[in-house]
């Protein structure tokens, strides 16, 4: 551990000089990376530098209660204590920053959320779940913007994409992914019995055209007259358009916007992010077939909240843990599931890097 954190000081060092350097000056690209790599590894080394501090000063303190001052030992020993509890603090700190940090963490998200098993009931569900994002999204001051949308006319969502911007929203919403079920007495049930009903989430890291490169002859670009509330361009303009990825079949259709240019832009941008996911998984299975771990990379199937309404519960069934909050929840108080949740993955992924080492 101590190895790997010299190496990051020395290159911390190295960075720092060639920041500095003329050449760096005048490569705005260069620059920026340097720059961004140097924010990466800074709050290790600030950390690395303070627990070396503390160690000359554990060793000071040490030498104090082993003198002949009975005074001056008394409070060397009461020193020493807060100074070992800040260092054993900071050891934990330095190792869960020594996690392999997720490439996609820092970006935007694409939040798909589909009504599944439960008629009409599984689209209300899918609507309150698509609220309690956004006011989330609006909590942490991001930016969320509906992509498309198809509702059931009775406050209820079939499914829902929307874009949501802001920094580091993946790291915190990318165990999101997977099937939410609800269980509640629905307002049509006479007899008062508890109905189950589900919907899924996916979370996807934006894909910037970097990352993932679309050849336009893979592509088939339907247009076509959109549907639904719109005004007088509904039904007359072929604005609406339809991408169809030929190679993986994956099919993303777009219809919000007046103008057929912006609808294709969107759109571009689902597909991206789709095909992106689709590449995730295939190296997360390659990596380990039957690991469980990363939840939303292949295992979209398996349960993992649920949404009590009679117990006024929610429970997340991966970290067994469980709040009687629900209302709060429900209306964008999210910060201590995701939190658990979490917590929970960096402390699987630490015991996973001592494993290695």
């Amino acid at each position: 551990m101590f190895d790997k954190l010299q190496s990051v000081e020395r290159r911390y060092e190295e960075i720092l000089a060639r920041l500095g350097s003329a050449e760096a000056q005048t490569d705005p690209s260069a620059f920026r990376k340097l720059s961004k790599e140097f924010s990466e590894i800074e709050p290790m080394v600030l950390r690395f530098r303070e627990y070396k501090t503390l160690v000359r000063d554990i060793g000071h303190t040490e030498e104090l209660v082993a003198g002949g001052d009975a005074d001056m030992r008394e409070l060397a020993r009461e020193e020493l204590k807060s100074l070992v509890a800040r260092r054993d603090a900071l050891v934990a700190e330095l190792k869960v920053l020594l996690i392999p940090k997720d490439p996609n963490d820092e970006k935007n998200v694409v939040l798909e959320i589909r009504a599944g098993t439960g008629g009409d009931e599984a689209a209300l569900f899918a609507g309150e779940l698509f609220r309690m994002y956004s006011k989330y999204a609006e909590r942490r001051g991001w930016k969320l913007e509906v992509m498309s949308s198809s509702d059931t006319g009775v406050g209820g969502l079939k499914e829902v994409t929307a874009m949501i911007e802001g920094r580091g929203v993946y790291s915190v919403l990318k165990y999101e992914s997977g099937v939410h079920r609800v269980q509640r007495v629905p307002a049509t049930e006479a007899s008062g019995r508890v109905h189950t009903s589900t919907a899924t989430v996916a979370v996807l890291p934006e894909a910037e055209e970097v990352d993932i490169q679309i050849n336009e002859k893979d592509l088939r670009i339907d247009t076509f007259c959109s549907s639904g509330p719109g005004g007088q361009s509904v039904n007359t303009t072929y604005s609406a358009v339809r991408l169809t990825h030929l190679p993986t079949g994956v099919v993303v259709s777009q219809q919000d916007e007046k103008s057929q240019i912006k609808n294709k832009a969107k759109a571009m941008k689902v597909l991206r992010a789709r095909l992106y996911e689709m590449e995730l998984n295939k190296q997360h299975e390659a990596i380990a077939k039957d690991r469980r771990s990363q939840v939303g990379t292949g295992e979209r199937s398996e349960k993992i909240r649920t949404y009590n309404f009679p117990q006024n519960r929610i429970t997340d069934h991966r970290i067994n843990f469980t709040t009687h909050r629900l209302t709060e929840v429900l209306n964008g108080d999210l910060a201590e599931i995701l939190d658990n949740v979490i917590t929970h993955y960096q402390s699987e992924k630490l015991k996973d890097a001592t494993a290695v080492s």
